[in-house]
């Protein structure tokens, strides 16, 4: 038994020698670890990639947010003056352009309504519109107020509206203070490139407008980057024959003629005139939209809605829920 014991010793001695023989002579042998660092250097590169797009994805986040924001801060600010009367279309009309100005940087809405209180429903629009806005209210003389069933022409609406906005910023901001002033009205249809060609003011910018006028479009007529005249039918020998939405004024220019503003008597289709003549001459006018040969804005006014079935349901005491807004 002794024997056998000491035979299995030595077997087992002299395969763990010879075993710790091989591995030592393994150690100085070359290693094909070629696919191995393959792998290691694909997962690398998998990495490095999954990086360069989170970091594309966060730029691209930032364009979107706050980048824009940021470059905004350096740009003069547009002040768009819109006058506003209580309609069946109110709502809808504020709401669509509203929807347009929350895609334009350094942009400020002055909102003026022809009423002797702030309504609930132009507060509540505003304060859920996501802009910055000036809420204010002023109710236009009854003489001089245009009754429902008058034709559009035959009295202004919205000068003593757009003479209030004018005094607050008067009022609240400063000369050193670059900006645009815009008169925005509601029923209008706004391209955003207009607010990109506008931005740039020195003095009065000048453009196309188009449905008015009983034309496609009126504008200004150009030579030489000068505006020498004005593409309209009606009273063509107006000092400015121009629409509401068809000017923009730099603020500096507002702010340092303090008596500016618009004529409640002026003559039909004299009322941008009113203003327009004390501030500049037509040789400084400044064309914008390619020299005056692009529209970028519409009047195109809401249709009337025909209210006949609800009336008659009125009538029967079935009216339409009036606590729902329209």
């Amino acid at each position: 038994m002794k024997v056998k014991l000491k035979n299995v010793f030595v077997i087992y001695f002299l395969v763990s020698v010879i075993g710790l023989m091989y591995a030592l002579l393994q150690l100085g042998q070359p290693c094909d670890c070629s696919q191995h660092l393959r792998s290691a250097s694909d997962l690398m590169h998998g990495k490095d990639k999954k990086i360069s797009q989170l970091l594309s994805e966060v730029k691209r986040l930032q364009a979107r947010g706050k980048g824009p924001e940021l470059e905004g801060q350096a740009l003069p600010i547009i002040y768009a003056i819109t006058p506003t009367y209580a309609r069946l279309v109110q709502k809808a009309e504020l709401v669509r352009i509203s929807q347009t100005f929350l895609h334009v940087k350094n942009f400020h809405w002055i909102v003026v309504e022809d009423s002797p209180v702030k309504t609930q429903l132009v507060s509540e629009l505003l304060a859920q519109s996501g802009l910055r806005f000036t809420h204010l209210h002023t109710e236009t003389p009854k003489e001089h107020k245009r009754k429902e069933s008058d034709p559009n022409w035959l009295k202004p609406r919205g000068v003593e509206q757009r003479n209030l906005a004018l005094q607050w910023l008067r009022e609240n901001r400063e000369l050193s203070e670059e900006g645009v002033v815009y008169f925005a009205d509601d029923d209008n249809t706004y391209s955003l490139r207009l607010f990109d060609e506008i931005r740039s003011t020195k003095r009065v910018s000048v453009w196309p407008v188009g449905l008015v006028g009983g034309l496609r479009f009126e504008r200004p007529l150009v030579e030489k980057g000068r505006v020498v005249g004005f593409y309209t039918a009606w009273k063509p020998n107006r000092p400015f024959p121009m629409d509401m939405a068809g000017f923009a004024i730099a603020l500096q220019l507002l702010l340092a003629n303090r008596e500016a503003r618009f004529d409640l008597l002026a003559e039909r289709g004299y009322l941008e005139s009113s203003l327009l003549q004390s501030l500049v001459s037509i040789e400084e006018l400044e064309p914008r939209a390619d020299n005056c040969t692009k529209v970028l804005v519409w009047h195109t006014r809401s249709e009337k809605p025909k209210m006949k079935q609800e009336e008659l349901l009125q009538k029967q005491g079935l009216g339409s829920d009036p606590s729902i807004e329209v």
